[in-house]
């Protein structure tokens, strides 16, 4: 809680729970960005009783873990299920769960500009400068219902 990635990818669900009077957040908890913490945080929702039926996981892997506590508890998930699940990341092995419907939403938020990032710290630093923006992944997201298979095998990480 409180890192940049949680900040940014949790930004706009706040201000929609924020908008919305018949939204909102059940629990919102670090899963420490495994698969095995999120499990465990999801687990002790659905022992708790309280209904839900959004899973929003700032990674792929927190999700991977939140689906394997609803298998557990036979709570369906995906694509016109009891809960709509969202990931980030875009593993390729994410996308599929997208193209099988057992997901409904993926999105890519860049991990691989931290090396260009420190090139321009360093730049700017040293006393350069830099003549222009490279993207060096675009952010895309992709829903279940349009994903194709092109999209997993050319989009996923």
């Amino acid at each position: 809680m409180g890192s940049a990635a949680q900040k940014g990818r949790s930004g706009a669900l706040d201000d929609k729970v924020a908008a919305e009077a018949n939204w909102n957040i059940v629990t919102q908890q670090t899963a420490e960005w495994n698969a095995e913490t999120a499990q465990q945080i999801v687990q002790s929702v659905i022992d708790a009783g309280t209904p839900f039926n959004v899973i929003y996981a700032e990674n792929d892997d927190m999700a991977k873990g939140a689906v394997a506590a609803l298998d557990k508890a036979n709570i369906s998930h995906g694509v016109g299920k009891d809960v709509i699940v969202m990931g980030f990341d875009c593993n390729q092995w994410a996308l599929q769960e997208l193209l099988d419907q057992n997901w409904n939403y993926d999105g890519q938020c860049n991990p691989f500009q931290s090396s260009y990032i420190d090139e321009v710290i360093k730049t700017i630093e040293g006393g350069g400068s830099v003549a222009e923006k490279t993207i060096i992944m675009d952010e895309k997201g992709f829903d279940a219902t349009t994903i194709t298979a092109d999209d997993v095998a050319n989009y996923g990480i």
